[in-house]
């Protein structure tokens, strides 16, 4: 109760005018610059978390382009790498395909050329055949043919032959 006996209603007054005066200047000068950084703050917090978003959003997409562009990537080696082994199987059975061609060829080549050699040799050895066979014949008639009965006695011996065939 003592602080009713030292009440006074002019300094109750005056402070209580002091309070609303400090009130109203505090809210003019110290709360809008407060509470507008406040909200700057917020607006630039909400704005920070948006550009996050988005970049993330932007880097999920970058992520699917890269994968999409390594899939891209790699199912184009595989093509290009099955058309490298097409090309060298290709090349490959030409290869054998021109070999069996040039090596039938110089078969054939040299089939043809033994049969000419054999028949050169054949017909070399005809001639010498006959050539010799002159020659033996020729040797034997002179000396069989030397007297004039040998002469008779072959004559006859050679139509006999001949009447047998």
């Amino acid at each position: 109760m003592e602080l009713l006996e030292e009440f006074s209603f002019g300094l109750f007054i005056v402070q209580t005018a002091l309070f609303i005066l400090l009130f109203l200047l505090l809210k003019k000068f110290a709360w809008k610059p407060i509470l507008n950084a406040i909200n700057e703050r917020e607006d630039g917090i909400k704005n920070a978390l948006a550009s996050a978003e988005e970049a993330k959003k932007e880097m999920q997409n970058l992520q699917a382009d890269n994968t999409k562009l390594l899939k891209e990537a790699r199912a184009e080696r595989e093509e290009m790498m099955k058309e490298a082994r097409d090309i060298r199987t290709n090349m490959i059975a030409e290869a054998k395909e021109d070999a069996k061609e040039v090596t039938m060829k110089l078969i054939e080549n040299a089939q043809a050329a033994i049969i000419q050699e054999k028949q050169a040799a054949i017909a070399e050895l005809k001639k010498n055949v006959a050539e010799l066979s002159i020659g033996i014949a020729e040797s034997v008639i002179k000396r069989e043919l030397s007297n004039k009965k040998d002469q008779l006695e072959l004559v006859e011996g050679i139509l006999k032959d001949i009447t047998l065939n």
